[in-house]
């Protein structure tokens, strides 16, 4: 009976390596620029979908929609010191919206950099892609 328990628990281990592994392939067998799309698309929507609302349109007089932003679409660094800093854009003057952009500087470069990606090429934005170097350099600006 031992032998037969120890048989199915090392049975059950081989089972779970290897569906981790699977999913390990599948997921490095995909582009970086895949990758990238997810993780942009996972943070948009566990960051910042509850202000800008999942499509984007914001909450008029209350949060800045994202479609067509000149914010969004400009310069990059621009945009990654609002959302990584707090500091406002010149385009975004203080009180026309009654809230506060939060803080997002626990962003790694690379997430943030896929965040800013998916902002800028989702919502009718059409605007480049966005580096984790770039990133990193509006950080210390």
């Amino acid at each position: 009976m031992m032998k037969n328990r120890r048989a199915a628990n090392l049975l059950a281990h081989a089972a779970i390596l290897s569906a981790i592994g699977c999913g390990l392939a599948a997921c490095s067998s995909r582009t970086p620029e895949a990758q990238s799309a997810d993780t942009g698309a996972r943070l948009f929507s566990g960051s910042c979908a509850a202000c800008h609302q999942q499509n984007g349109q914001g909450i008029p007089g209350v949060f800045p929609s994202l479609v067509g932003s000149p914010v969004v679409q400009g310069d990059p660094a621009v945009l990654a010191r609002w959302v990584i800093n707090g500091q406002r854009p010149l385009s975004m003057p203080p009180g026309r919206y009654p809230t506060v952009m939060l803080q997002f500087g626990w962003m790694k470069d690379a997430e943030a950099a896929a965040l800013f990606t998916y902002l800028r090429t989702h919502f009718a934005n059409h605007a480049s892609a966005v580096d984790a170097a770039s990133v990193a350099s509006a950080r210390r600006q």
